[in-house]
This record gives structure tokens, C-alpha cells and sequence, in this order.
């Protein structure tokens, strides 16, 4: 078994050193979706939610909520992402959301990437329920990441 980077020889939590590590470009996406009734889904996709434009409050609360991950997740550093994208696609019974999350730093975004993708489909929750309080967030995952030490990684189909 590895070494767990977060934890100190006395298996107290820590955040890791980062100081000595090279800056590398690096890039994180990440997906999820939420799983809703035809009329909410309808709902989203005609805009005629009665809280407003769904899609549009969640990509703002997505962005934000990445800026923000060092502030909910414990050992996570704070960083200065250079950029911070969310995609949204209908899917027969669902929204799937995807975060993409880049920086050139010495410590990867793939939380950055999964907490935008969270807070993305909570916001739709939100949102749209009103019409359905029946929804499930489910599947929110890394879908890749590059850059650092361990390179080039991707998600297994």
C-alpha cells in the first residue's frame, strides 16, 4: 500500500508540502449528473423554472464553488485556478454536468474540478425543486487529470 501523502509518521492528518514541487500546467474535468421526472426535466430545458434560468445559476455557483474548495475541504490548498468551465448536457431522464478546472501550479484541481461539478447539480436541485423534490445527484466523479508528478490519467470506461 502507498504512503498516504496526509497523514505525518504519527498518522495525524496534514497538509502536504508542496513548496519544493516544480509548477506544471495542470487540467482536471469532472462529471456527475442529476437525475430528475420528465417535468422537471422539461422544465429546465424549456427555462420555465419559476426561480429562473436553472443552467445559468449553476454554472455561476459551479465556478464559485471552486474558487471556494480550499475553504470546505479540509486539506486542500488554496490555489489560483486560471480557469473554470461547466458544461451542461439533457440525457434522457437527467442534467449531466461536467467542470473542467486548469492552473499552472505545483498541486493538481481535480477537487477543484469535482466540488465545481457538485455544487453545479445541488444548485439545480435547488433550483428546480419545486417541481421535483424526488432528484438524485449520483455519479459525480474524475473523469482525467494531467499534469504533476503522475502525469496523465484518465478514468476507466
Amino acid at each position: 500500500m502507498n504512503k498516504l501523502t496526509h497523514l505525518d509518521d504519527q498518522g495525524h492528518a496534514r497538509m502536504v508540502d508542496v513548496g519544493k514541487k516544480a509548477e506544471t500546467a495542470r487540467k482536471a474535468v469532472a462529471s456527475g449528473r442529476i437525475r430528475m421526472s420528465a417535468a422537471a426535466l422539461k422544465a429546465i430545458r424549456d427555462g420555465d423554472v419559476p426561480k429562473g434560468d436553472v443552467l445559468a445559476a449553476a454554472r455561476l455557483a459551479g465556478i464559485m464553488a471552486a474558487k471556494k474548495t480550499a475553504d470546505i475541504i479540509p486539506l486542500c490548498h488554496p490555489l489560483g485556478l486560471d480557469s473554470v468551465t461547466l458544461d451542461f448536457g439533457f440525457e434522457q431522464d437527467a442534467v449531466r454536468a461536467t467542470a473542467s478546472a486548469n492552473l499552472t501550479g505545483k498541486t493538481g484541481v481535480e477537487m477543484e474540478a469535482m466540488v465545481a461539478t457538485s455544487v453545479a447539480l445541488l444548485t439545480i436541485y435547488d433550483m428546480a425543486k419545486a417541481i421535483d423534490k424526488a432528484m438524485v445527484v449520483e455519479d459525480v466523479r474524475l473523469l482525467s487529470k494531467s499534469g504533476g508528478k503522475s502525469g496523465e490519467w484518465k478514468a476507466p470506461e
